[in-house]
Order: C-alpha cells, then structure tokens, then sequence
C-alpha cells in the first residue's frame, strides 16, 4: 500500500469514526456472497463424487485428484495474488476472481473426460485464489477498525455456510437436474456476481502489496515455521480434506445411501461455527499450545474410529463429533502461528503457511484416501488420516514461539 492510499485511508477512517456498522452491512454482505460462491465452487464436486464416478468412469484415486487439481491452482494464485492485486488493484482483482471463476466452472461442466475435468478444476482454483487477500484488504479499509471484527465474521460465515449448503444442494439438484447443470447454473450466478461488483460493489481502489521474497526465505530457515504448517496441514486434512471425500466413503464402503450421507455431512456441520467461538475462548484461557494438543488428541482419535465403526448411528455419532472437533483448529493455531514470528512479519507467514497446508491438507490427502479406497479400504486411509492427526498433538511440543505463551 502507498503512502498516498495510507493517508486516505487513514483519513477515511477516522471520517467514519461515528458511523454505525449498519452502514456496512450491504457491501460487506456483498463480499460474503462472493467469497460463498469462491469456497463452495472449490468443494461442490465432493457431494456429486458418487454420481461422477459413474458418469465418467473413474476410479476412487482419480475421485480424490480432483481436489489435488483444485489446491495447486489454489495454491499458486493464493501465494501469488499480490502481484494481481498490486497491478490491477484489489477492487478489480475480485471481478478478475470472480469472472475467472465463472469461466471455469462453466469449463468444467462441459468436460467430456478426467482430464478435461481435471483442467476445468485447475481453473476454479487459480481463480478463487486470486480473491480472499483482496476481499479481506478490501473489508479492512471500507470499514472502520473498531467494526472490524464483526465484518470479517460476516465475511467468515461463508465458507461455515459452503459446509452445510454443499451437500444439500446436490440432493436437490439431483432431484432435477445433473452435475453439469449445477456447475452451469453456479459458473452463470458468478459471473453475474462478478458484473455486479463491477456495477455497484464499493471499495477496493487501491493496490496491493506484491509478496516480499526476502521475507519467504527467512521463514523457510525458521523451524518453528515448518512445524505450524505441518499442524496446518493436519488442520486443514481434518477439515476439508476429510469433507471432500467423506461422502464417496459413506456410500462406497458404509453402505450408506447418497441422500443420507449427503444429509448427514450436511447436519454435521450446523453446530461448527459455534464451536469455533469456543475454541477461541479456549485458546485465551489455556493458551494455544495446550488447546491444540487436546482438539489434535480428540480430532485424531474421532478420525481413527470413523474408519473403525460401522452401523448407521455410531457413523452419525463419529462425523458430527469429529466435525464438530475438526474446527476448533483453527482459532489457537492462528494464534500459534503469530507467536513464531516477529509481529512485522505475521502477514507474510500466513501467506505462505495457508496455500501450502492447503495444497497438502485438501489436496493430497483426499487423494490418498481415494487411492487407498482403490487399494481396498477407504477405511483405512480414513484411520491412516486420523493418526496423522493424532501426531499433531505431540508435533504442538516442539513448536518454539517467538513470543511467550500463557500455556
């Protein structure tokens, strides 16, 4: 961000001193229902895995790729949108997001085959990646800083509702239409979306900062920073990886029907957000370390027992206490992750932290579920993932923060 921007920034703000958060709601709403959109067009395909199987003919391993495909677009544009945003400023990089992101589910929903699947879903996340750095830049300098924290939440409802919303809409559509007509139907909302924001969105006409690379490189010498990625990527397998592939698991090797699995992944979710909250309160009384070791502890031992137990009302007991578990992640290993590094450098941690857990969490490890379901066992990829996860809680130990936790 420029100096001249700083200075209009810092002069809008403080104009917006005595305004109320009401003020906000309608282009902050705006953003969430875009960011809605970027996250369910990345896990869309998870609920249809059953029914694209059959379509295209694919194996379990290939089911899982999908996601692969999905992260590293993700990943590369995620790690590298501030060289979007610095040139096209962050108002136009979100329609570039989310135009982008229309023509690649609409390529999507016309593959003929693996591989042109497979491309289109490159294309969805190199184009939803281009967008969240931009949305929260653009959140953080519409509104004014003491609303900061309820706008992010609205803005952090999203991906929450992706969870729920996923599944639900595959039942319904199915009722009436295929997969491709549902890509077809998301890919033309967004690129509605996109020529709204064009048209009325507000904010965002300013630059972003491109990625300092002096900076990556002292992060790549720090071990500390190696141990809080490898937590974020057990984080994030518990999380998306496990949702992505769950459905496909349910239906292939619990004899569980689409429709119920579908309901039952949806349901699962409801309670989430809730448990976030209480996971941050959990992090500011036993500090983020201790947090950590227990929700790793318990997600991974849920996690090991969804691949052990079998009967319709002992898997339901497993998914929702393992999803509600699952996200209690997040809010200490942020706070983790800001401790390993000088608070001048924490932006630059997450920005490389998050695509690589993200590469490895909701790619890879879908994928080696998938191959393992091939092998034979979904199962057992499913309690190979779980005690990965239960690793984690003794990986939390050797993580050295830079400033001093209360654990």
């Amino acid at each position: 961000m420029n100096k001249d921007h700083g200075a209009r920034g810092a002069a809008s703000n403080t104009g917006k001193g005595m305004e109320r958060f009401a003020d906000y709601l309608g282009p902050v709403a705006f953003l969430a229902a875009i960011f809605f959109i970027n996250f369910l067009a990345r896990i869309v395909l998870a609920p249809f895995l059953p029914v694209i199987e059959k379509d295209l003919g694919f194996s379990h391993t290939a089911a899982g790729s999908l996601f692969l495909f999905t992260s590293a677009g993700y990943f590369l544009t995620l790690l590298t949108s501030g060289f979007f945003s610095a040139r096209w400023l962050h108002r136009r990089t979100i329609v570039l997001s989310a135009a982008s992101l229309g023509g690649a589910l609409l390529f999507s929903a016309f593959s003929q085959n693996l591989w042109q699947l497979r491309l289109g879903l490159v294309g969805v996340g190199i184009a939803a990646g281009i967008y969240l750095p931009s949305g929260l830049a653009t959140i953080t300098d519409l509104v004014n800083p003491r609303h900061w924290g309820k706008a992010i939440a609205i803005h952090e409802v999203a991906p929450n509702l992706g969870f729920i919303v996923a599944p639900l809409i595959a039942e319904i559509a199915l009722e009436w239409v295929s997969w491709r007509h549902t890509l077809i139907i998301l890919g033309s909302l967004t690129l509605a979306m996109a020529l709204a924001f064009a048209r009325y969105g507000k904010g965002g006409d300013f630059p972003g900062k491109a990625p300092n690379l002096n900076a990556f490189k002292v992060l790549f010498r720090m071990p500390s920073s190696w141990g809080v990625m490898a937590l974020f990527m057990l984080g994030i397998s518990s999380t998306m990886g496990l949702y992505t592939m769950l459905p496909l698991y349910l239906v292939a090797e619990q004899g569980i029907t689409r429709g119920d699995a579908n309901q039952l992944v949806s349901l699962s979710r409801i309670f989430c957000p809730a448990m976030a909250f209480f996971a941050g309160w959990a992090n500011d009384r036993f500090g983020a370390k201790r947090t950590l070791v227990t929700v790793f502890a318990i997600c991974g031992t849920m996690t090991i027992l969804l691949g052990m137990v079998h009967g319709y009302w002992l898997v339901l007991l497993v998914v929702f206490a393992q999803s509600l578990v699952s996200v209690c992640f997040f809010p200490p290993a942020f706070a983790l992750l800001s401790m390993i590094t000088p608070s001048a450098m924490s932006n630059v941690a997450v920005s490389l932290t998050i695509p690589l857990a993200f590469l490895m969490g909701s790619g890879v490890m879908p994928m080696m579920i998938g191959m393992m379901g091939d092998l034979g066992s979904f199962a057992l990829g499913v309690i190979v993932l779980g005690g990965m996860i239960l690793c984690g809680s003794l990986l939390v130990a050797f993580i050295r923060p830079h400033s001093v936790d209360n654990s």
